[in-house]
Parts: C-alpha cells; structure tokens; sequence
C-alpha cells in the first residue's frame, strides 16, 4: 500500500484542476472524472461507496448537510464527509438563512439543492482519493507534490563545466555564437557552465527551430533549381 501512496503521491494533478476565489479565500478542485480515471489505472481493484441514511445519500440536521463516502482497494478503506456548501464557503441547510459577518454585513444562504448535495458527493469522493495519495498536496496548500518539486529545482541547476564543455562544442557544430545564446537568455548567465537545465531544454529547441526553418528553405530553393525537361 505504501508503494501505491508514493506513485499516487507523485503525481502532478494541476492540469486538471480549477482555482475559484470564494471572497473568503481560493479553492482548488479536482475533476473527479480525471482522478476516478487515473486511481483506477493504478489501482484496478478500487471501488467507492456512498454512504445513506434511510435511503438518502446525504445526512441532514440543524447544522448543515454532510456527505459521506469510502474508498476501498488493495483490502484498504479510507473514509471522508463533506459539508454542502454554497460559491462562498458557507454550509448549506435544508432551508435558507442568515446571518451577520463580523463587519456587520448580513448574508443569506440559499437553500440546499439536489445538485448541490450531488456536487459535493463527487468532491467528497475526490478528497476521498487524495487520503491514497492523488491530488494530497491541493489539501496541503502546495502548488506541486514533492517528486515535481524535486524537478522543477533540478531544471534550475546549473550544468557545470563538463556539460558546458560539450555544449560549447555542440553550439559551434550549429553554428551558433555563445554570445548570441547569452543574449537571447537575457543576460541571466555570461557562462556556459551558468546553463540551467530548463535553458538547455530553450536551446535546444531553438536549435531545432533554426534546423526545421533552414530545411524549409533548402527544400524550397532546391524546388526552384529544378530542370524541366521538353519531350517531342
């Protein structure tokens, strides 16, 4: 189990989810499409629960409306609840109410819907996944896991002399002056062995830029310079 925490935990889950600002703070949330996807690719065996109380899939009282689900694989179950809540954080009741903020301002929440309680069945789920792993770091605060941070810090190191060697000859292979790459990075470096990573990935992509662009050109001109030849 502690294997498929830390693949799950590596994971980089920002592409798939959305940001909304409720006034009070911001809010990240995962498609539970993509993360139900994604779970059950690492984990064939999963499967998921709703929890009902006489009959209904939600529990209600004079505090608000909770939801409840389990998540089971590889013969482990992890449980979560989540309170309904509106587009400002507030909890949800059966009926709408007031009440007054702190700087006096009075604010009413509507009702609870059916759609508002289903809403909240897949959040609860997707925060469910995250106790295996998926998605964790959303809870936490953090804008990438661990392992992608440990990668983003890597493309920021420099190379070092002996990579800066190869590059040096690699650049004058291409035909391209070392000055003209510490110009078009913005003077962030005035060495080779100052390269970063993520600068390599930039020139090596502005190397294929050129090559593709050339080769464009060489196709075109040798197009022109052919021979038409006349039959009788």
């Amino acid at each position: 189990m502690e294997d498929i925490f830390s693949t799950l935990n590596a994971i980089n889950v920002n592409e798939y989810t959305e940001t909304k600002d409720t006034g009070k703070c911001k809010l990240t949330y995962l498609s539970w499409s993509w993360a139900w996807q994604e779970f059950r690719k690492r984990c064939p065996d999963a499967s998921y629960e709703i929890e009902r109380f006489d009959g209904k899939p939600y529990l209600e009282d004079e505090f608000g409306i909770m939801v409840f689900t389990k998540v089971t694989t590889n013969n482990q179950t992890y449980e979560m609840w989540l309170p309904v809540m509106d587009g400002s954080n507030n909890a949800m009741k059966k009926e709408p109410y007031s009440y007054t903020t702190k700087y006096g301002k009075e604010v009413t929440v509507s009702a609870a819907t059916m759609f508002d309680i289903n809403k909240t069945i897949m959040r609860c789920l997707v925060k469910n996944l995250a106790m295996f792993g998926l998605g964790l770091y959303i809870y936490a605060g953090e804008d990438l896991p661990e392992d992608a941070k440990i990668e983003e810090a890597k493309k920021k190191e420099p190379i070092g002399d002996f990579r800066a060697k190869a590059l040096e000859n690699q650049l004058k292979e291409w035909g391209i002056r070392t000055e003209y790459v510490f110009l078009m990075l913005k003077s962030t470096v005035n060495t080779l062995s100052a390269v970063t990573e993520e600068q390599m990935s930039w020139i090596n992509k502005y190397h294929e830029k050129i090559k593709s662009s050339q080769d464009e050109y060489d196709a075109k001109k040798g197009e022109g310079n052919e021979k038409t030849t006349v039959t009788e």
